[in-house]
């Protein structure tokens, strides 16, 4: 697991050089909130993603028969999104603060997917059996669907999107920054759980193809009541 370590921080350290790169090129709205200013902002995030990434992580390896922690990107967006939003409601802060993450975040699953897929059958994030070319073998003789790279590269497909039209100034993609992400995270990697060989919880959906179905209604939810979205508009 020592190569999953290694992309972890690679990961990290890329989604903080994209954090840097956003700023310095203005691809965020003047008026986009800093939350970092605010040390309770960052104390929730980061409480919240921790606590999500090891339950939902966890909980799944158990479903699956590991008595082991484990911990999942999934868990933790959506574990972070519960305290903030917690957060933002005692403190009454009104619509989006999420834009600065939306870069750093794209970047960071796209780069830390690589780690999974190094890590091979240990990292229990391999997918099914295929008889497609691109199948890989991760040590067992099996070719499976290489289900970290499809999301990677998915990331990256979302990233390049996002990059052009914020350098445009899109409106909305500035103004809703950050739901589209949850939203485009979640339905990507709804899809991709049917590659993978996680014990099914409700019908034929896992515990993550759940957790999604949940961040696509916040992600609609939050864009049909985002305040931001005409002074973004007025802005620009």
């Amino acid at each position: 697991m020592r190569i999953h370590l290694v992309f972890d921080l690679l990961a990290w350290l890329c989604a903080w050089l994209a954090s840097v790169a956003v700023t310095r090129l203005g691809l965020l709205p003047s008026r986009s909130r800093s939350p970092f200013t605010d040390p309770g902002y960052f104390i929730a995030l980061g409480l919240g993603a921790i606590a999500g990434a090891v339950l939902f992580g966890s909980i799944n390896l158990r479903a699956a028969g590991f008595l082991q922690l484990g911990h999942s990107i999934a868990g933790a967006i959506a574990g972070g999104i519960v305290a903030v939003e917690i957060f933002k409601l005692f403190r009454g802060i009104k619509g989006s603060t999420g834009i600065q993450f939306v870069v750093p975040l794209a970047v960071g699953i796209a780069v830390g997917r690589w780690g999974c897929f190094f890590a091979g059958l240990p990292d229990y994030t391999f997918g099914l059996p295929t008889r497609m070319p691109w199948g890989v073998d991760f040590g067992d003789g099996v070719p499976r669907h290489p289900v970290q790279l499809y999301e990677s590269l998915s990331m990256l497909v979302f990233l390049t999107i996002y990059l052009v039209s914020a350098g445009r100034r899109a409106p909305f993609v500035l103004a809703q920054g950050f739901y589209l992400l949850v939203g485009y995270y979640a339905l990507q990697r709804f899809i991709w759980e049917f590659f993978k060989p996680y014990p099914a919880l409700v019908g034929p959906l896992n515990l993550f193809q759940i957790l999604c179905m949940a961040l696509l209604l916040y992600s609609a939810f939050m864009m049909s009541r985002n305040h931001d979205y005409r002074a973004t508009l007025a802005e620009l």
